[in-house]
């Protein structure tokens, strides 16, 4: 049976799906991109911008009197100069390295938070034609079909998802250390290379658990929201629940988060001691 989405949800799919199809065109034909670079290892091309500027504009015209953080063109508010209550949170295309180099694994993320805190989420993967969404307490679904966390009970029987610092690496030796530990404590490690995705295949029990350092909020607003609607849970390093603000991400089913919260958080305030006393 379909779900009956929330309007914010149809026009947020509406949005996602006109921007991959800028995407898959342009997918096409990428030794014709005009590739920037923002900064070390993080790249912007005419698509994002493109993609970007299409959601903006649908989103714009269903809800005029909403604020939008959006990677590449940044915070806007309502247009009167008010703080907006309701903030639309995007990423037009999360995983622009993978899309560059022609590797299948990429997505559009779009989320609606109020008062910071995400009320709506769309994901879309244009290679799979794979839908994500959720609605506050109304549960995830993937193209239709409601879906779940996997039933993982423990950390040594988890696949995980983690991604790699790549912009700055201040913390990259802590976070080797958390994947030296959790590479010998669970079935596996995958970075797939495109964060929303991964959070994504945690609310479809693809994956366990996800862990990473140093993300944005249009990496996660969706994906987090995706994973706490699936039964799974989601928080910072700290075990709470300010990880749109820190950029640090735990996620999991119920049981795997624990552990891995456990292993993570262990390592991180390691750094913290180390470097107090430093």
């Amino acid at each position: 049976m379909r779900p009956n989405f929330d309007p914010a949800v149809n026009i947020a799919v509406k949005a996602a799906r006109r921007a991959a199809s800028v995407i898959n065109q342009a997918a096409n034909q990428l030794e014709l991109l005009d590739i920037e670079t923002k900064a070390h290892n993080d790249f912007v091309t005419e698509v994002d911008r493109a993609a970007e500027a299409v959601i903006i504009n649908v989103l714009r015209e269903a809800f005029p009197e909403h604020g939008i953080l959006a990677e590449e063109s940044g915070s806007s508010g309502t247009g009167d100069g008010r703080e907006a209550e309701y903030v639309w949170v995007i990423d037009p295309l999360d995983g622009t390295t993978n899309f560059i180099h022609g590797f299948p694994q990429y997505a559009v993320s779009i989320a609606l938070t109020r008062k910071g805190v995400p009320e709506h989420a769309v994901i879309f993967d244009p290679v799979s034609n794979e839908l994500f969404t959720a609605s506050r307490g109304r549960g995830a679904y993937m193209n239709d079909r409601r879906i779940r966390v996997s039933r993982c009970q423990r950390l040594a029987d988890a696949l995980l998802g983690t991604g790699f610092p790549f912009r700055q690496f201040a913390h990259v030796d802590t976070y080797l250390g958390m994947f030296r530990e959790l590479a010998q404590k669970s079935v596996g490690l995958r970075r797939a290379g495109a964060a929303a995705l991964d959070l994504a295949y945690v609310a479809s029990g693809r994956l366990d658990g996800f862990w990473e350092i140093g993300l944005s909020s249009w990496d996660m607003a969706a994906g987090a929201l995706l994973i706490q609607e699936a039964g799974g849970f989601v928080a910072d390093f700290d075990g709470e629940g300010d990880y749109l603000k820190s950029g640090n991400i735990v996620a999991g089913t119920p049981k795997v988060f624990t552990e891995l919260l456990l292993i993570v958080r262990s390592c991180w305030n390691a750094k913290s001691q180390s470097n107090r006393i430093s």
